[in-house]
């Protein structure tokens, strides 16, 4: 009897293939999300693997400061080590070659137009010496490697992206000053280029125009001899010049320092990708549910006759689970082929924004098919569980009833009062949430609350639908006449059907709702906070924020004409001794005294003026509380790379705020008492105000016209920086919404399945009505008329949980002072609008294939 079952269903899923087909496609674009995200990922790690592996030479020796980790250093120039050390490594035994290398990633690349040649993806700008350690990497295919000053090599890449050719004059912009030089040469790289534009100098022209000295290198690179091993040379290097003193590493030993940092940021990005992933996953569960509910439903008679001629329950659950089974493996088999074609697509787009991988390193590994053939497998039968156990619970005696029978009513009356006390649970952590004091167990509340009501909301579904769905159609379908009460009432005919299928929109929808509250919120707090504390009229950053402004770009600004004052914002590295005796590592803000009119800060204490006294600095109020500081104390404070100073509090400000919050205020030019001129940062940032009485579009126009030799650096005023952080807050939210797009792709794939199989399964109640009158347009218009309201009731419940998680995710914030609540009415309101088209849309093909039906073959039909 078991094989009679098991051919039973793979008949039956051969013969429901397509009313599968959509389930299928649900399991694949999870299983392709999950797939590509991994593929595309290990691809990445290959491409900076191979990098690494090529561009390393047996030994490095580098500065010990270089550990920090820091790409750009904050004066703006490498750190280095002496011309000396090369001879000195060049003497050790097992050295068969060493040769000083100098790099250099503070610097901008523009050409004559003033262009900047740079990465757009956040890859960096290289500039250094061509040496033979760069033939590893690169080879040159046209000209030749520069040979003075005047010379500069440049990659292929960055060359092809900007039209560049042989002759075409660069500027490089350092700190040391400018490199003006005509391309000598163009070099390919022979291993993936990951988006990086690099230029090359002759050696003394690097150490010149980089370090401002040719006797200085900011690394050396060591060539073992045959027969030495790196571990060997490193010991023997670290003994001739010092363990201590330099930083040495062997080639796998540099590959596996690059290797974490890219791994951090790929890790960040995989583990982002696949939560929405997951997100697919469960808005499909609802997918593959509802239609097997739904092919049990239909299927009552057929299960009837089966349990009458001796199966049993076992065997019958057995058999969905099968079908389930199919359905997983076709599905996640086709998702996994879908995923290597989305991450090559990846690839191609990263590709057009000038980060380049090649197809040549894609990374398939076993566990990526292997995990995704099994998560789909899984989710699917998990799914298909519920419905089958229901389908094992079918009586012989059911092979003479209609198809269809109702549910378990008991059943549903435990579900509801569960669905409602998880929901009263979610809803209280949440307030629980809004009113914490501490940000730890406040969103550990937010976290639980998030989670509960959406399961809650979830179960009680089908209960909500006979309340929503009712006030929905009397303002949607009531308009259409008999046809949108009817519509009305096929809606409500199997609520626990319209809550599963409107559940699986409502999830995408609750995400996209609270993300753009809080994005909302967090943007309206950040401008109100510059409203009340920001008094400089411009303001002065890179593109990336971390690169400091050069000195000529500085002295280019202070002569611009209208200006009042330019404040330059600095931030050094020290080590603050409290009286108490403990010591913090901070990042202290070296400002000038103008700076007090260009941020205004609230004082608990004290004047903002006061902390830019000789010998004196300022804290934040959240320091003073910790270390019980007040004003007249001393603190001891360590900068690094120069002296021990003894500085005394002047005043103490508020923590209110994000601008600035817990800044330590120190003078420039008590900074420059304890630190060499050489380990000064330069400024992060400049602030400048017009004179009283210049027209502030004069002015404007004077401070971007000083600063355009220098497309790095980005000039703002007020508006403008307003503006950047609503582009900002919008562009990361609009990278959610697009993956929050794959499980409302989903959803709307459950709308379709659920109509459709709504529509075989009334198949003879269509074809009475068809006799009675009803013509196809009307027929049609119902059946969009119920797509619409399962779609809207989707929405708003979906937006409703969102807002409210929103709310209580801002009441949250503002332990870190977004005070500012904003609920984005357009979006909401733009998103439920936008549902009604998702339920026009999804009832495109049902409601063409129930119009085709012909009258007598529905009427008798069983």
């Amino acid at each position: 009897m078991s094989n009679t079952v098991l051919k039973t269903s793979r008949r039956n899923f051969v013969a429901h293939k397509g009313r599968m087909a959509l389930s299928a496609v649900a399991v694949m674009l999870s299983v392709a999300f999950v797939c590509g995200t991994l593929v595309f990922t290990d691809t990445m790690n290959t491409t900076f693997d191979k990098l690494f592996a090529v561009t390393g030479s047996n030994v490095a020796v580098s500065p010990k400061a270089a550990e920090d980790g820091e790409e750009i250093s904050a004066t703006g120039k490498p750190d280095s080590l002496p011309a000396s050390t090369v001879e000195q490594v060049r003497k050790v035994n097992g050295v068969k070659s060493a040769e000083g290398g100098v790099v250099s990633m503070a610097v901008t690349v523009v050409n004559s137009k003033n262009e900047n040649m740079g990465s757009t993806t956040g890859a960096p700008t290289i500039a250094g010496n061509w040496s033979d350690n760069e033939l590893k990497s690169m080879k040159i295919t046209s000209g030749q490697a520069p040979r003075g000053p005047t010379e500069v090599m440049i990659d292929a890449d960055t060359a092809k992206k900007h039209h560049l050719k042989l002759g075409d004059e660069l500027r490089t912009i350092a700190v040391t000053g400018d490199l003006r030089a005509n391309i000598s040469g163009i070099a390919s790289f022979t291993v993936t280029n990951p988006g990086a534009a690099v230029v090359y100098f002759d050696t003394a022209t690097a150490q010149r125009g980089l370090l401002g000295s040719t006797d200085a290198f900011t690394h050396v690179n060591v060539v073992a001899k045959e027969g030495v091993s790196d571990e060997q040379l490193k010991r023997d290097v670290a003994a001739a010049v010092g363990a201590d003193t330099y930083k040495i590493q062997t080639a796998k030993e540099a590959a596996d320092s690059n290797r974490k940092d890219v791994g951090s940021f790929l890790d960040i990005m995989k583990y982002v990708m696949l939560g929405f992933a997951g997100v697919a996953f469960l808005v499909g569960i609802f997918l593959i549910f509802n239609t097997f509910s739904m092919l049990v439903a239909q299927r009552t008679r057929e299960i009837g006759l089966m349990r009458a001629i001796g199966a049993d329950s076992g065997q019958i659950l057995k058999s969905v689970v099968f079908e389930a089974f199919l359905l997983g493996v076709v599905g996640s088999l086709l998702g996994v082929g879908a995923g290597v074609g989305l991450a090559v697509g990846l690839m191609e787009i990263m590709g057009q924004l000038g980060m380049h991988l090649s197809t040549d390193d894609l990374t398939v590994a076993w566990t990526t098919p292997a995990l995704g053939i099994f998560l789909g497998v899984v989710v699917t039968i998990v799914s298909a569980f519920v419905p089958a156990r229901r389908a094992g619970k079918v009586s012989p005696m059911a092979a003479l009833r209609e198809s269809g029978t109702p549910g378990d009513k008991k059943a549903g009356r435990v579900r509801a009062a569960l669905g409602l006390v998880l929901t009263g649970i979610g809803g209280a952590a949440l307030l629980l949430s809004a009113s914490a004091e501490e940000a730890v167990p406040g969103s550990t509340w937010l976290g639980t609350g998030v989670v509960l009501t959406l399961i809650g909301f979830i179960i009680i579904g089908p209960l909500l639908a006979g309340v929503v769905v009712r006030a929905l159609s009397g303002a949607v379908l009531r308009p259409f006449g008999p046809v949108g009460r009817l519509a009305e009432r096929n809606a409500l005919r199997n609520p626990r059907r319209t809550g599963a299928t409107a559940a699986a929109l409502m999830i995408g929808l609750a995400l996209v709702a609270c993300l753009s509250v809080v994005g909302s919120s967090m943007v309206a707090s950040a401008t109100e906070e510059l409203d009340k504390t920001v008094g400089a009229d411009y303001i002065v950053q890179s593109q990336n924020q971390q690169q400091p402004v050069v000195p000529q770009a500085e002295e280019a600004l202070r002569a611009a004409k209208g200006l009042d004052h330019v404040t330059p914002y600095r931030q050094v590295p020290a080590t603050v001794t409290a009286p108490d005796g403990s010591s913090e590592k901070s990042d202290l803000a070296v400002t000038d005294l103008t700076y007090a009119q260009d941020l205004r800060r609230k004082m608990v204490t004290g004047e903002q003026t006061a902390a830019f006294g000789e010998g004196a600095l300022s804290v934040g109020s959240i320091y003073a509380d910790k270390h019980h500081v007040k004003v007249g104390d001393e603190l001891k404070v360590d900068f690094t790379g120069g002296r021990t100073a003894t500085l005394k509090v002047a005043a103490i400000t508020l923590d209110e705020g994000n601008i600035d919050r817990g800044s330590i205020y120190v003078s420039t030019a008590t900074a420059a008492k304890f630190l060499p001129a050489d380990q000064m940062p330069r400024p992060i940032m400049l602030l400048a105000s017009a004179k009283d009485g210049q027209s502030d579009a004069a002015a404007y126009t004077a401070v971007k016209a000083a600063l355009a030799d220098y497309p790095q650096y980005q000039v703002r005023n007020q508006t403008d920086y307003k503006q950047a952080l609503k582009d900002q807050v919008g562009q990361l939210l609009n990278m959610v919404y697009g993956l929050l797009a794959l499980a409302i792709i989903v959803a709307v794939l459950g709308v379709v399945n659920t109509l459709a199989l709504s529509v075989v399964e009334r198949t003879r109640e269509i074809g009475l009505m068809r006799a009675i009158g009803l013509s196809r347009r009307q027929l049609r218009r119902m059946i969009r008329l119920e797509s619409v309201v399962i779609a809207l009731f989707g929405a708003l419940l979906g937006l409703g949980l969102g807002m409210g998680w929103g709310v209580t995710a801002q009441k949250l914030l503002e332990l870190e002072n977004l005070n500012v609540l904003e609920i984005p009415w357009p979006t909401i309101l733009g998103v439920f609008a936008a549902s009604a088209f998702v339920g026009l849309f999804a009832a495109l093909v049902p409601a063409f294939r129930a119009g085709r039906m012909n009258v007598l073959n529905a009427i008798a039909s069983e």
